[in-house]
């Protein structure tokens, strides 16, 4: 944990566990997410998706006093009942689980969206929509009461950007399917929701073709500038896994310092 990161310890999260899925380097959303929640006092724990993946997530959690990896390759059913088990092993019960991941095959963001190939727009879809479904309907009964689930969004969901493609059809059926699970999960006392960050410089982001063009028109036309940095999501994040947030399910909240609100 950096120093200045340890200066602005708080205690918000205290006694709560919480679990990141999606870590892949320090540079990633679900990292700072991580990191800010280890800050608010919370126990946290981070899964990997592969032995390959394994070296770096040990890194990184070295690095905060307390945080556990876990494996879980979500596109199996099995490995998501087997981190429950393990994460049920270790903690007894969770309070926040947080939802950091998405995938499309790289020529199905080249390529014209009238392109999208079968199995292009299944694996994105199983990958980047159904994996929360999975972890969410494994992880819930593990959660403790007023427990919070998030998910990682962006605007693409409701207008289209060149080059975003399948990525934009598969963040709408995320967010639809945060509405359902927050109807499912309401009656246990279970939250759900959605971050839309802004377009965020991430070592996954310069994979979409045309990054750098929808960053620099969101931070020339947002009220805030570019308020939108990986810290920015990472509060929000915090925020939505304390108890303050106890009213909130089934939204989806925009970190892109008001970009998605405008017209021109």
């Amino acid at each position: 944990m950096s120093e200045t990161s340890t200066t602005h310890a708080t205690t918000l999260l205290s006694g709560k566990t919480c679990v990141v899925m999606g870590v892949q380097n320090r540079w990633s959303i679900a990292w700072q997410i991580a990191e800010a929640m280890a800050n608010a006092g919370a126990n946290v724990a981070i899964t990997y998706v592969d032995d390959r993946a394994k070296k770096n997530a040990e890194q990184l959690a070295g690095t905060v006093p307390g945080m556990k990896t876990f494996v879980c390759d979500v596109s199996s059913d099995e490995a998501i009942a087997a981190l429950a088990g393990e994460l049920k092993a270790e903690y007894g019960s969770i309070d926040t689980l947080v939802h950091s991941i998405a995938f499309a095959p790289a020529d199905e963001l080249k390529n014209p969206f009238l392109q999208t190939t079968r199995d292009g727009f299944r694996l994105a879809h199983e990958i980047s929509v159904y994996s929360l479904i999975a972890v969410a309907r494994e992880l819930s009964p593990i959660m403790n009461e007023f427990g919070s689930i998030m998910t990682l969004t962006y605007l693409g969901s409701t207008r289209a950007f060149p080059k975003y493609n399948v990525m934009g059809v598969a963040k709408a059926a995320l967010e639809a399917s945060v509405r359902y699970l927050a109807l499912d999960l309401g009656e246990k006392g279970i939250r759900v929701n959605a971050i839309s960050a802004g377009p965020v410089k991430t070592a996954s982001a310069r994979g979409i073709p045309g990054f750098s063009d929808m960053a620099n028109a969101a931070a020339e036309k947002a009220p805030l500038g570019k308020v939108f940095g990986p810290q920015h999501v990472a509060g929000t994040a915090v925020y939505l896994a304390t108890d303050a947030s106890a009213g909130i399910t089934g939204d989806v909240i925009f970190v892109d310092g008001g970009y998605h609100a405008m017209g021109m």
